[in-house]
């Protein structure tokens, strides 16, 4: 058996650790990894046009499958590209290794041709980021890196020479066995016996609900109805926490409605579940705080807390719901759950009237008809900006669809890249990029990569010419727009250039034959739907209290467009409230 080299064995470790597919753009010092890919059976390279996808497609796979996710840059400029779609894998906590690959390492410190410094580069952006300078490091250093991101959730960088990727590797290296899955954790007992005291003591309990609490649902709708509590979300946290909720008042934050901020400050207990909400003006000051996350750095970094607890959620919630008395007033909750629908039924009557006629389109009726459309258990990427308004009010989470987007980091350009990840992990299912015109132009070029791979991603364009929420930040700023304009092709034409499906919607009544169609065609495709700019509706004046609380009531929404079926769920849910 011939003897490895460093590249191979490389290659080897990323497949015991679970890595079924690297995204990338191949480059000199990138080759030995490359030809190491080419020549085994158990990964794959999978070749995009920048690599910024190739980190935002890493990310969402990762994200997706809850396996660690690779993708690779070339020496200097090349890994630079991955820098953004990193920062959004390491805030949205996806398991990712990045192989930046480096110059000759003779060179390194010279000034040479395209030289960087990437194990310095991307510290700020992961967890771990290390130079191999020498054979003898591997497999050591590559296997701590995967456990960082394993173990962690998020990413970590290993800078490779081109040259030393050549070498043989070590004979006898150590090859631990890898770590893959994280553990459960579960508090203290004296965390939890703090936490039971409160929950007892106080007569409103209000949860507030983010992404940590995949795979909780259930025990938060039992713990919910033992203590009659209301039930908002972040919106990381929609897609875990939304659906069979009959506690559901909604989502704060600036792209909040219903209840949910009415919920938070009326109770004198409030329970934050695995969110680590960046908006603290939307928290409150004075009530009575409980923190819940497995991350500890997150424990108290956005409001001061009366608990801090340590722990998976669902393991703090099934020892809880084992120990707190059950609560028999449900005022508190009947209360909020009436203010929640009364909320949505203002604002759908502001979106109700002959939207299915207005020209140009409005995008909440765009929305609206997706979410109907759209698979069981489709995958949505989304755009930041106004696609993360849309998706807010008008996706309907039911347990087996995904809500993937740049929600923490917020970048731009996420949503397509994304959609190419989250598709190659399983073709069969229904992925649909949710993108903004500006944000699908700035990363246009990898809808080629659908096209090269026969990806069936379906691109659903939500083109309004122009950078809608940057308009709509100036406007709150009382800044007149500038700048936020977009002279926009045809997209569906460029779409049918590259040889995928494209159609172009502009009027209301082309957007259901439209939408199917895409859906119907077995390869990717592009809706390009021309929508209203103007669709933000804006009061004339704009005070600071409706800037920092325009979740406060539909009145003070300063997006005012509807909420789909969510309404539906609402008035459901008042329907059981108990009557005298």
């Amino acid at each position: 058996m011939a003897k490895q080299n460093v590249a191979e064995q490389f290659v080897d470790i990323l497949v015991r650790a679970g890595v079924r597919r690297m995204y990338g753009v191949v480059g000199d010092s990138l080759n030995p990894v490359v030809d190491a890919i080419r020549r085994t059976g158990d990964i794959e390279w999978i070749q995009v046009r920048h690599e910024e996808t190739a980190a935002f497609a890493a990310g969402a796979e990762a994200q997706i499958t809850g396996r660690l996710a690779a993708c690779a840059g070339s020496c200097g400029p090349g890994n630079l590209h991955l820098i953004n779609g990193l920062y959004d894998a390491q805030r949205s906590m996806a398991p990712v290794l990045a192989l930046a690959s480096h110059i000759p390492s003779s060179e390194i410190g010279l000034g040479y041709f395209q030289e960087t410094h990437p194990d310095q580069l991307f510290r700020e952006c992961s967890h771990y980021s290390e130079l191999i300078s020498n054979p003898r490091q591997m497999p050591r250093l590559l296997q701590t890196a995967v456990q960082h991101a394993i173990g962690r959730s998020g990413v970590s960088v290993v800078a490779l020479p081109g040259d030393v990727a050549s070498l043989p590797a070590p004979e006898k290296a150590v090859e631990h066995a890898l770590v893959t899955a994280r553990p459960t954790v579960r508090p203290g007992d004296g965390e939890i016996d703090k936490l039971v005291r409160l929950v007892d003591e106080a007569d409103r309990v209000t949860l507030f609900c983010g992404s940590g609490t995949a795979g909780a649902h259930a025990e938060v709708m039992e713990f919910a109805g033992r203590v009659k509590a209301p039930v908002g979300h972040a919106l990381r946290g929609k897609e875990w926490i939304q659906y069979d909720n009959p506690y559901d008042v909604g989502m704060s934050g600036l792209l909040g409605y219903g209840a949910a901020y009415e919920a938070t400050h009326e109770c004198d207990l409030l329970i934050l579940l695995g969110t680590d909400f960046p908006y603290n003006a939307f928290l409150p000051d004075d009530v009575k705080i409980v923190q819940v996350d497995i991350r500890p750095e997150h424990l108290g970094r956005r409001s001061q807390l009366d608990l801090a607890v340590w722990g998976d959620v669902r393991e703090t919630l099934r020892a809880l719901n084992a120990r707190v008395r059950a609560k028999t007033d449900r005022a508190f909750l009947d209360r909020m759950l009436k203010k929640h629908a009364d909320a949505l039924e203002g604002v759908v009557r502001a979106y109700t009237r002959k939207v299915e006629k207005h020209t140009p389109i409005h995008p909440e009726y765009v929305a609206a008809v997706l979410d109907e459309l759209a698979d069981e258990d489709a995958v949505f990427t989304v755009d930041t900006g106004m696609c993360n308004v849309w998706a807010a009010r008008y996706l309907s989470p039911n347990g087996k669809r995904r809500i993937i987007g740049s929600f923490s980091h917020g970048s731009m350009a996420n949503a397509l890249p994304q959609a190419i990840g989250a598709q190659f992990t399983d073709r069969g299912r229904q992925v649909v990029s949710m993108s903004g015109d500006g944000g699908f132009s700035m990363l246009m070029g990898d809808f080629l990569t659908l096209v090269q791979y026969d990806l069936p991603v379906k691109v659903v364009l939500f083109n309004n010419s122009s950078l809608g929420m940057v308009e709509l930040e100036m406007l709150v700023s009382g800044l007149p727009s500038y700048g936020t304009t977009n002279r926009n092709p045809d997209f569906a034409a460029i779409a049918r250039a590259a040889g995928a499906f494209g159609v172009r919607v502009e009027k209301p009544k082309q957007l259901t034959g439209a939408l199917r169609d895409a859906f119907r065609h077995p390869g990717p495709a592009l809706v390009d739907v021309v929508t209203d700019p103007n669709a933000l509706s804006i009061p004339p004046r704009i005070s600071a209290e409706m800037v920092t609380g325009f979740a406060l009531s539909a009145s003070k929404i300063v997006l005012d467009g509807g909420v789909g079926r969510m309404i539906q769920m609402a008035r459901s849910n008042l329907r059981n409230v108990p009557r005298p």
